[in-house]
């Protein structure tokens, strides 16, 4: 894995927009504060939120977390022009769910109304109800995950889901993902503090 385990660091991880930095470092993260929350996500988390089990706490829904990785594998592919952010969580307000699960059945529900997609629906009303009710019947708190260590099974991708705000002092930026590097932010100022200093060497590496 790309990181020590959560036991050693503490931490947990989000990637966002390097367009969102100046304001998650003054104002910290909540979970519907990206442009693309609404215009992107929330009618899917809403869906998967129609069937979670009444036997969950009132407050785990997906609509209303913050999304975030335990840890990555050392080839994970990464966006341009995005910050990985390691992140200090409240425990007892995080839960922990198998992502595999969720993503099976995204583009299904975004393209079930698109012309030509005539088995969205479909697969929706029949396997994707499944996968949904699995992706509940296999979550589990942060708490529990932490003794039974369900993000450490074979084809379980566990994402934390956060239902808390997230203060600036909580957050350290890890990484600056640009399109040919990727950098710490003090090899970042440094790769430009160079750069800087003259047109004739520099190049893109």
């Amino acid at each position: 894995m790309l990181f020590p385990d959560y036991t050693d660091t503490g931490l947990v991880y989000h990637v966002v927009p390097i367009t969102d930095l100046k304001r998650i470092v003054s104002k910290g993260i909540k979970y519907d504060d990206k442009a693309t929350y609404a215009a992107k996500y929330l009618e899917f988390h809403k869906f998967i939120d129609e069937f979670r089990p009444d036997k969950l706490p009132q407050w785990v829904e997906r609509k209303k977390a913050i999304f975030a990785s335990l840890n990555f594998d050392e080839n994970h592919s990464w966006h341009s022009h995005t910050a990985l952010l390691g992140i200090k969580i409240n425990e007892d307000r995080c839960w922990i769910s198998n992502e595999n699960l969720a993503n099976s059945v995204y583009e299904s529900f975004i393209l079930k109304d698109v012309p030509n997609f005539h088995y969205a629906k479909l697969f929706l009303e029949n396997r994707g109800k499944k996968l949904i009710k699995d992706y509940w019947d296999t979550s589990l708190s942060f708490i529990e995950n932490l003794k039974v260590r369900k993000d450490k099974t074979i084809g379980y991708d566990a994402e934390v889901l956060i239902f808390h705000g997230v203060k600036p002092k909580d957050i350290e930026i890890i990484f600056i993902i640009s399109d040919h590097k990727i950098m710490t932010v003090e090899e970042w100022n440094e790769y430009f503090r160079r750069s800087g200093q003259s047109d004739g060497n520099w190049e893109i590496t």
